[in-house]
């Protein structure tokens, strides 16, 4: 399991670090470790919740994209 602090995180993620204590104050976001007082994240957690956001495109879009050509 590799733990990342949350600069690591929020690299990972493309975000700003400080977007990762917002979210955890929001209840949102990745899931985190509690170590003591520091917070870390799992990678194999961050890249569960990038895939739990991933989307497939709307038809509606397919075919606006399909227009444009």
């Amino acid at each position: 399991m590799g733990l990342l602090n949350k600069a690591e995180a929020a690299k990972e993620l493309g975000i700003e670090p400080e977007t990762l204590d917002n979210w955890r104050w929001r209840g949102k976001g990745p899931a985190y470790v509690k170590l003591f007082k520091e917070i870390r994240y799992d990678l194999t957690e961050l890249r569960r919740f990038i895939a739990s956001r991933t989307r497939q495109p709307s038809v509606q879009s397919f075919m606006e994209e399909r227009n444009a050509i």
